[in-house]
């Protein structure tokens, strides 16, 4: 019999929301073995399960679309697999959608290239003009120049061509701001949602206390030019 491979949508809650992604990824696997379910492991001196995901969630943020592709060792149908893996995941994680694909169908992480993100912030200062004002002049700016930390030390990043949909306000109540945006996923890399803030604040004067901001991402997408759709 030849590979079986499982794609699942599962999320990331509140109760998780400080969790890495590696740790993230280790409670799904140990879930997986409690389960007793038939997943295939690599070869080798240091066999690992196969599973993989789609994008990496910061920490800190949480998400009600997170993908994960599962491969297995016998025919199990995908009813069962999330049945018994959901009776073993902790608070946080909630299986949403689950389907058999193809085994020949490309990685998660080469398709999904769209992210959707939420925000909400409290304000520092409850002046509606002085908020738009400062995200207008945001999204007005050809150009937004960011000095991105990364593993191999800092370099400079046009920030706006990694904003797939630009930021929106859609909320405010003079208490609290609601703000959309959509990130592109691509191979030279990304923007998360707190360097986009980072920039609101420290550039365009953003009345925002960005430290106590709650951040979710509600959507994982692939788009192809022509239509956006969840790889699942």
């Amino acid at each position: 019999m030849g590979m079986i491979k499982i794609r699942l949508q599962i999320t990331k809650g509140e109760a998780i929301r400080y969790i890495s992604h590696l740790d993230y990824a280790r409670t799904v696997e140990r879930a997986l073995r409690r389960a007793k379910l038939p997943v295939a492991y690599s070869e080798g001196f240091n066999p690992h399960m196969k599973l993989a995901f789609a994008s990496a969630l910061a920490v800190g943020v949480t998400s009600d679309a997170e993908y994960m592709d599962i491969e297995l060792m016998e025919n199990l149908p995908p009813e069962r697999l999330a049945a018994a893996l959901a009776g073993q995941l902790p608070a946080g994680i909630v299986i949403r959608k689950v389907q058999r694909v193809a085994p020949q169908s490309p990685a998660l992480m080469k398709i999904v290239n769209w992210a959707d993100y939420t925000v909400a912030v409290p304000l520092a200062d409850g002046s509606y003009e002085r908020t738009a004002a400062a995200v207008e002049a945001f999204r007005d700016a050809p150009q937004v120049i960011y000095t991105k930390e990364t593993p191999k030390g800092k370099r400079e990043i046009d920030l706006k061509r990694f904003l797939a949909a630009p930021v929106e306000i859609t909320g405010w109540d003079g208490i609290q701001l609601r703000l959309t945006f959509a990130v592109h996923i691509t191979p030279a890399g990304s923007v998360k949602p707190r360097e986009v803030l980072d920039v609101l604040v420290r550039h365009y004067g953003l009345p925002i206390a960005a430290d106590a901001a709650v951040i979710h991402r509600t959507g994982l997408f692939v788009n192809d030019g022509r239509s956006l759709r969840p790889p699942i």
